[in-house]
C-alpha cells in the first residue's frame, strides 16, 4: 500500500463533536469507519472500502464484550476510540449506498449498540491514497458512560484477559492477531503502540507464540 507519511505527520485535526446518525435518516450514501473486527470482518453490503486513518483518536482494549470475545462470567477486550489530540488510528471505511445504508446501520446497531454498547460518532477519515481528499464517516464509540466500559489497564493484565476468554464470535486472541495482522498491512507508517505492547505480552506469556497464520489456526 502507498505510504504517505507527509499527511501522519501533519498537526491532528481536534476530534468533532459526536453526531448520531440512524437508519431511519436514510442518506443517499455513507462512509461508515471500522477499527476493530470491522476491517476484517464487516458482514454487511457495501459499495467501496478504503484503507486509510483518523486524527484526534487513539485505539485502546478498555471496552469489556460479553457476547462477540467473551461472556458474562469472563468479558473479552475489544477496542474503542479515545480522544487524543495527538493520536491517529488507522482502520478501513466502507461507503454504502441507497438500500445498503438502512440494511447496513440496522445490522451494526445490534452488532455494535446493542449487543457491543457503542454509540455513534463523525469523524474524519483520510483514505491512505488520497489524504488530501477527507470523508466524513460514522464511527462506533464506545464511552465510559456504558456498561461494559473496562478502562485502562496494565497490557499484560490485558494480555492476560485476552488469552483466557472466547464468545459467540471466537477467541478474543483472534480478534488481537487479526487486528495486527492488518496493521502490518498499512505498512510502517500506521503506528499503534497500544496493540504492539499488548501483543507483545501475549508474546511473553506464550513463548512460542507468532501472530501469524499458525496461531490463528490456534483459536
Amino acid at each position: 500500500m502507498k505510504q504517505e507519511p507527509a499527511a501522519q505527520n501533519s498537526p491532528p485535526a481536534s476530534p468533532p463533536s459526536s453526531q448520531p446518525l440512524s437508519e431511519g435518516d436514510d442518506p443517499q450514501a455513507l462512509w461508515i469507519f471500522g477499527y476493530g473486527s470491522l476491517v476484517w470482518r464487516p458482514d454487511f453490503a457495501y459499495s467501496d472500502s478504503r484503507v486509510g486513518f483518523v486524527r484526534g483518536y487513539s485505539r485502546r482494549f478498555w471496552q469489556g464484550d460479553t457476547f462477540h470475545r467473551g461472556s458474562d462470567k469472563m468479558p473479552g477486550r475489544v477496542v474503542t476510540l479515545l480522544e487524543d489530540r495527538e493520536g491517529c488510528t488507522w482502520g478501513v471505511a466502507y461507503q454504502v449506498q441507497g438500500e445498503q445504508v438502512s440494511e447496513a446501520l440496522k445490522y451494526l446497531n445490534v452488532r455494535e449498540a446493542v449487543l457491543g454498547g457503542y454509540d455513534t460518532k463523525e469523524v474524519t477519515f483520510y483514505p491512505q491514497d488520497t489524504p488530501d481528499q477527507p470523508l466524513k464517516a460514522l464511527a462506533y464509540v464506545a464511552t465510559p458512560q456504558n456498561p461494559g466500559y473496562l478502562g485502562p489497564a496494565p497490557e499484560e493484565a490485558i494480555a492476560t484477559q485476552i488469552l483466557a476468554c472466547r464468545g459467540f464470535s471466537g477467541h478474543n486472541l483472534e480478534y488481537l492477531l487479526r487486528l495486527a495482522d492488518f496493521m502490518q498491512l498499512c505498512g510502517p507508517q500506521a503506528q499503534d503502540e497500544h496493540l504492539a505492547a499488548i501483543v507483545d505480552a501475549v508474546g511473553t506469556m506464550l513463548p512460542c507464540f507468532c501472530p501469524t497464520e499458525q496461531a490463528l489456526a490456534l483459536v
